[in-house]
């Protein structure tokens, strides 16, 4: 009898950890951090592999693309030279969500330098500072790449 439990409660344990398992969403966050076209073209590659790797496991990701210093370029609506592959990866990741992450800090530093406001794309989202964002991501347990 005791044995017959046994195997039930690992059968049982077994079957709720793939569960959770499959459950599970997987996060990276993309830092970006120099005005190079080549470097953001490889963020937002690396970008498209982990929605279409997940994509064909059927799992949910979620990727955030942060941005600080020389690299606010790519989310800059005056300067972005990625801005087409930017809307198109938006629409591609869904059910999976994507954000484009703006480092504040950079963007006054670049509006008090250029003495006008800056614009960056609609898509994007103004974080306080690029650098905290990346911290607190890693803090909740995201994956970090820096291409």
């Amino acid at each position: 009898m005791f044995r017959r439990l046994a195997i039930a409660a690992l059968l049982s344990f077994a079957f709720a950890a793939s569960a959770v398992a499959a459950d599970k969403t997987h996060r990276v966050a993309i830092q970006v951090d120099q005005n190079d076209p080549q470097v953001m073209s490889l963020a937002l590659n690396n970008a498209s592999n982990v929605i279409e790797h997940y994509r064909a496991r059927n799992e949910d990701v979620e990727i955030d693309i942060v941005t600080y210093g020389p690299g606010l370029h790519m989310l800059r609506a005056d300067t972005s030279p990625v801005q087409d592959r930017i809307k198109r990866l938006k629409d591609m990741v869904f059910p999976g969500r994507i954000q484009f992450s703006a480092c504040n800090n950079t963007k006054q530093g670049m509006e008090k330098a250029e003495g006008h406001a800056i614009s960056v794309l609609p898509d994007a989202t103004v974080v306080p500072s690029g650098v905290v964002h990346l911290m607190e991501l890693q803090e909740q347990g995201w994956s970090y790449v820096r291409p």
